[in-house]
C-alpha cells in the first residue's frame, strides 16, 4: 500500500522564539522559560533574544493556566500529568475549508504518534467560528492514532485541530501530520524553482537561504534556488553566504544584473525557471524575510492537489513582532481602483488566537496575494507572460488579475507565511515611491478595471493630489504628475523606462524642499524666539465634515493660492507623524513633520505661485486621462501579450 501523502506537518520553531509561538500552540495566557541540560536548571527568556543560536536543542518550558508543556525539537511536545495543550493556531491547524474548495480532496486524514497516557481530542469550525468536538480517544503507551476527518461542512470556511490531555502521566507527541486519503492523488507531482530578488541585503538573504536549505522536507520539493542579485553590495561576498550555499546542496543559482526592480528581478526568475524547463511552479520570495520553511512545502502540496493551476500565495506576519498578522486576505475596491485587506489589519494571535477569533474561520476569496510569498504555476506563466515592467509596486496584484481573466484563480493559503518587515513604520507614498505608486494603479486600471471611465480613480487621484497641495508636499505631487505623462507615452516604452526612471524620479526631488529628509537634530532649522513651538497633541478630532469641510477645503484653498506666507524662514511648528493630518497641517506657512518611521524630519513651506500651478496642472491631467478612457485602455490592453511576453522581457534582461 503507498503511502498517504503528507500535506502538513505539525511543527515547532528551532528555537522555541517565544514571541512566534502563539502561531503554533494556542496559547491563552503563557509565559515561557528556556530549560538547561537539566530540567532543574531555568532560566527567563528574554522575548526578542530567545532564537539565539546558544539556546539550540534546549526544551522550552510553556506556562499557562492549564500547567507545563515542553517543546522536544522541532516536531514533539511534552504535556504533563493532568494538564491539556491545544493545537488549534495559525500553523497546526488545518484550514479544511481551503482544502475542500480548491483541491481535488473529499477529506483529510490525522495521524499523531504519541508515548505516555493522555486523550486526543478533535475538533471543528464552521465559518462563523462555532467550535465543535468531533472526535476522541484514550491512547497509551507507544501508539499511533488516525482520524479520518470528512469535508462535508467546509463550503464557506472551518478548520479542523486537535488537543492533547495528558492523564495520571505526562503525554508526549513525538509527530503528527495532516494527510491526505489513501485513494487520493494529486493532479500533478510537481516541484518548484524558488526566486529572490535582493538589493543590498545580503544579511537578510543569507539567513533566508540557510533557514530554507537545512529544512530537509522544504528542500525536497525545490528543483533550485534562484536569487536575482540587483545590488552593489554582492550578496556572494557576504559573510553568510558559504552556510547558505552549502545548506542548499547544490540547488543554489546567482544571477547578478542591473537594478530593474522588482518586476525586472521577479521576471529574471520566471525567465530562467522558463528556459529550465525542470520546475512545475515558480515560488516568488522577497529577500527581507524569514519564513517557516514548512510553508514552501505545504504552497507545492496544496497546488498539486488543486483541481486546475492555481496562484497558492504566503501570508505576512510582522518580523519584528512575530505574533501579529499583517496581510490575510488582499482585493480591489474597483470603483477608485485601490487594494486594501479584506480582513481586521494586524491581528494579535497572543491576544486572540484560533478559537478566539471568529473572523479567521472564514474562508476569504482573494483578489490577489503580494509577492512576499506567491506560488505561481509555470503554465501560467506560459500562457500569460511575465510580470509587467513597472519596475515595482501593482506588479504582484496586476498579475493576480491577469491571471484570473485568463481562468487562473489566486488564493492566499493559511499556514503558509513569511514574516516580512511591516509597513507600520512606513509611508512610501509621499517618497520616491509615489511615482510608482501612481502611474501603475493606472495602468493596472486601464488593463482590468470594468468601470467606464475607470469609476471614481479620477476623483480619488485628484483628491490625493489636492491634500498633498494642501500639506504642501508639492514633490508628491510633481511625481504623480510626472506619473499621468509617463501613461501618456504608451506602454511600449515601460521596459526602456525601468533602466532609468528611478534616477529621474529622485533627480525631480531635488527641485523641493520638502524631499530632504533631515536626519540630525543639529541640521533641522530652529524655531525663533518669537514663535510658539507646536507640541505633540495625541488629539483625535475627525477633521471637518459636512458643509464644514466645503467651507474649509474653500477658505484653505484660497489661502494657499493667494494669500502670502509670513516668517517662512524657519518653521513654525515640529509636527509629530500621527499629529500631521490633512487638515492641521494646511494651517502653517511653514512646518516641520516628522516621517513615519521617526528616523527624520521634512520641512514644508507654503507657496501660493507653486500651489496655483500645480493645482491647474491636477485637474488638466485627471481630466484628460479620463477623457481619453477608452482609447489608453485599448491601447494597454492590446500591447499587454507583448510586453510582458518571455521574448520582450528576454531581450530586456539580455542587454547585461
Amino acid at each position: 500500500m503507498a503511502e498517504s501523502i503528507v500535506l502538513q506537518r505539525v511543527i515547532f520553531p528551532e528555537h522555541g522564539d517565544p514571541q512566534s509561538l502563539p502561531l503554533y500552540l494556542d496559547p491563552e495566557t503563557w509565559t515561557w522559560q528556556v530549560a538547561g541540560e537539566r530540567d532543574d536548571e531555568f532560566r527567563l527568556a528574554q522575548a526578542r533574544g530567545i532564537a539565539d543560536e546558544s539556546l539550540t536543542r534546549k526544551a522550552v518550558r510553556l506556562t499557562n493556566r492549564n500547567g507545563l508543556a515542553w517543546l522536544e525539537g522541532r516536531r514533539g511536545l511534552r504535556v504533563p500529568a493532568a494538564k491539556s495543550v491545544s493545537l488549534a493556531s495559525y500553523f497546526n491547524a488545518f484550514p479544511a475549508s481551503y482544502w475542500n474548495s480548491w483541491t481535488s480532496l473529499s477529506g483529510v486524514r490525522l495521524r499523531v504518534s504519541t508515548t505516555g497516557a493522555g486523550r486526543i481530542v478533535v475538533f471543528r469550525s464552521n465559518a462563523r467560528g462555532v467550535i465543535q468536538r468531533i472526535d476522541g480517544v484514550e491512547v497509551t503507551g507507544t501508539r499511533t492514532t488516525e482520524f479520518d476527518l470528512p469535508f462535508t461542512s467546509f463550503i464557506d470556511g472551518g478548520w479542523l485541530w486537535f488537543d492533547l490531555i495528558a492523564g495520571d502521566e505526562p503525554l508526549h507527541l513525538v509527530q503528527a501530520d495532516w494527510l491526505a486519503p489513501e485513494d487520493a492523488s494529486p493532479r500533478v507531482n510537481g516541484t518548484a524553482t524558488v526566486s529572490i530578488t535582493t538589493l543590498n541585503r545580503g544579511d537578510y538573504c543569507t539567513k533566508l537561504l540557510e533557514a530554507i536549505g537545512t529544512d530537509e522536507d522544504a528542500r525536497a520539493s525545490l528543483d533550485r534556488v534562484l536569487v536575482v542579485d540587483q545590488g552593489s553590495e554582492r550578496i556572494m561576498e557576504n559573510a553568510g553566504f558559504a552556510a547558505a550555499e552549502a545548506a542548499l546542496d547544490g540547488r543554489l543559482q546567482v544571477i547578478e544584473q542591473r537594478n530593474l526592480g522588482g518586476s525586472g528581478g521577479f521576471s529574471r526568475g520566471m525567465l530562467e525557471t522558463l528556459r529550465a524547463g525542470e520546475s512545475e511552479y515558480i515560488i516568488l520570495l522577497d529577500d527581507d524575510v524569514e519564513i517557516e520553511p514548512e510553508s514552501l512545502r505545504r504552497a507545492v502540496t496544496f497546488a498539486n492537489f488543486c483541481i486546475k493551476p492555481t496562484i497558492v500565495g504566503g501570508h505576512m506576519l510582522d518580523m519584528y513582532d512575530k505574533s501579529k498578522l499583517h496581510a490575510y486576505a488582499e482585493g480591489i475596491r474597483w470603483s477608485p481602483f485601490i487594494w486594501g485587506p479584506f480582513t481586521p489589519h494586524r491581528h494579535d494571535f497572543a491576544e486572540s488566537n484560533l478559537r478566539q477569533t471568529p473572523w479567521l474561520h472564514r474562508r476569504f476569496d482573494v483578489d490577489y496575494n503580494g509577492w512576499w510569498m506567491s506560488l505561481i504555476p509555470v503554465r501560467v506563466l506560459d500562457e500569460i507572460g511575465l510580470s509587467l515592467p513597472v519596475f515595482i509596486k501593482w506588479d504582484d496584484a496586476e498579475y493576480s488579475l491577469r491571471a484570473r481573466a485568463a481562468g487562473y484563480a489566486t488564493v492566499s493559503l493559511p499556514g503558509a507565511a513569511v514574516w516580512h518587515v511591516s509597513w507600520v513604520d512606513k509611508d512610501d507614498s509621499h517618497d520616491w515611491q509615489a511615482f510608482f505608486h501612481a502611474r501603475n494603479r493606472l495602468v493596472a486600471a486601464l488593463l482590468h478595471s470594468p468601470l467606464r471611465r475607470g469609476g471614481r480613480l479620477w476623483r480619488a487621484n485628484l483628491a490625493a493630489d489636492v491634500k498633498n497641495l494642501l500639506t504642501m508636499d508639492y514633490y508628491t505631487v510633481a511625481m504623480r504628475h510626472e506619473a499621468v505623462r509617463n501613461v501618456f507615452e504608451g506602454p511600449h516604452q515601460l521596459h526602456t523606462d525601468m533602466v532609468d526612471r528611478l534616477p529621474r524620479v529622485r533627480a525631480l526631488g531635488t527641485e523641493f524642499r520638502e524631499a530632504k529628509l533631515i536626519r540630525s537634530a543639529a541640521d533641522r532649522p530652529h524655531f525663533p524666539a518669537r514663535e510658539i513651538m507646536s507640541v505633540t497633541t495625541g488629539r483625535v478630532e475627525p477633521g471637518p465634515r459636512g458643509l464644514g469641510f466645503v467651507r474649509w477645503i474653500a477658505a484653505q484653498t484660497w489661502r494657499h493660492a493667494f494669500v502670502r506666507p509670513k516668517g517662512i524662514d524657519a518653521p513654525h511648528a515640529h509636527l509629530a507623524y500621527q499629529d500631521a493630518r490633512w487638515f492641521e497641517v494646511p494651517e502653517y506657512d511653514s512646518v516641520l513633520i516628522t516621517n513615519a518611521e521617526g528616523s527624520g524630519a521634512t520641512w514644508h513651506v507654503r507657496n501660493p505661485k507653486l500651489f496655483r500651478k500645480m493645482l491647474r496642472d491636477t485637474v488638466r491631467l485627471n481630466l484628460a486621462y479620463r477623457r481619453r478612457w477608452r482609447e489608453l485602455r485599448e491601447q494597454y490592453r492590446s500591447a499587454l501579450p507583448e510586453i510582458t511576453s518571455s521574448t520582450t522581457w528576454a531581450k530586456s534582461l539580455d542587454q547585461e
